[in-house]
C-alpha cells in the first residue's frame, strides 16, 4: 500500500500539501476504503479522522470521514463533513448522501427541499437517480406509498442494463410493496436480483420471502438428520 492506489483526481487534491504530507495523506485514505470494504468501521474512522487532521481543507479527507460517518449511522456528522465538501470544492456531487442524512436525521421536509433545490437539477445522471432513490424512500417514511411509486415509475422502464439498475428495480419494488402491490413487488425484486451481479442488495432473499420460503439453517454436526437432530442411521 503505497498510496497510488487512489483515484488520480484525489492525488491532484493533495498536491497542495508537502509531499511528505501528501503521502501519507494518500495512505490513510487508502485505508479508509480497504477498512470500509471489510466493516470496520472503527478503523476506517480511525484513519479518516487522522487524514482530516492533516489535511482538513482537501475534500477527499472531509469526505473520507463524511462517509464513513454515515457508514456508522452518525448522520449529523456526515451530513456537516459534506456540507463542507461542497464548500470546499464547489461541488454537488453528495448531495443524495446529504438527502439521506436528513432523512436519518428525522427531518424529511429539509430532505425533500434538497431533492428541489437548483443543484440536484445540475447533477450527472447518476446522481439524479441516487436523489429519486432517497425520495422515494422519503415518501414512504412519509406514509405517502403512491407517491413513492410514481417517483420511480418512469425511470425503470428504461434502466435496463444501466449500472444504477438493480439499486432502482430494488427500490421500485420496495414502494410497491409498501403500497400493497405484492406481486408486481416480486416481480422487480427479481429483475434487482438478476441486475445485481456484485450481490449489493438483498433482492433474491426479498423474493424467496414473499414466496414463503425459509432457509433452514443446517446443524454443524454431519450425519444428523435435518429434522430430529439424530443419526439418521440411529433413528
Amino acid at each position: 500500500m503505497t498510496g497510488k492506489e487512489l483515484d488520480r483526481s484525489v492525488l491532484r487534491q493533495l498536491d497542495t500539501l508537502s509531499k511528505d504530507n501528501a503521502e501519507g495523506v494518500a495512505k490513510h485514505l487508502v485505508m479508509v476504503s480497504a477498512l470500509l470494504e471489510v466493516d470496520d468501521i472503527d478503523g476506517a474512522m480511525a484513519h479518516a479522522e487522522t487524514a482530516v487532521r492533516r489535511a482538513g481543507r482537501v475534500p477527499a479527507a472531509r469526505e473520507a470521514l463524511g462517509f464513513v460517518a454515515y457508514r456508522a449511522g452518525d448522520f449529523a456528522r456526515a451530513l456537516t463533513e459534506f456540507r463542507t465538501v461542497r464548500r470546499l470544492s464547489g461541488s454537488s456531487h453528495l448531495l443524495p448522501l446529504m438527502v439521506d442524512c436528513e432523512r436519518g436525521l428525522g427531518r424529511p421536509e429539509r430532505a425533500l427541499e434538497l431533492l428541489g433545490s437548483p443543484e440536484a437539477r445540475d447533477l450527472g445522471r447518476e446522481e439524479q437517480i441516487e436523489l429519486l432513490i432517497v425520495g422515494s424512500g422519503i415518501r414512504r417514511d412519509m406514509g405517502q406509498a403512491a407517491a413513492a411509486v410514481l417517483a420511480l415509475q418512469n425511470q425503470v422502464q428504461v434502466a435496463e442494463g444501466k449500472p444504477w439498475a438493480a439499486r432502482l428495480y430494488y427500490a421500485y419494488a420496495d414502494a410497491l410493496l409498501e403500497a400493497g402491490r405484492e406481486d408486481e413487488a416480486r416481480d422487480w425484486f427479481a429483475r434487482a436480483a438478476v441486475a445485481d451481479e456484485d450481490a449489493e442488495t438483498d433482492a433474491a432473499e426479498r423474493v424467496d420471502l414473499i414466496d414463503g420460503i425459509v432457509v433452514a439453517a443446517h446443524d454443524d454436526h454431519e450425519g444428523t438428520d435435518d429434522v430430529t437432530g439424530e443419526d439418521p442411521e440411529r433413528a
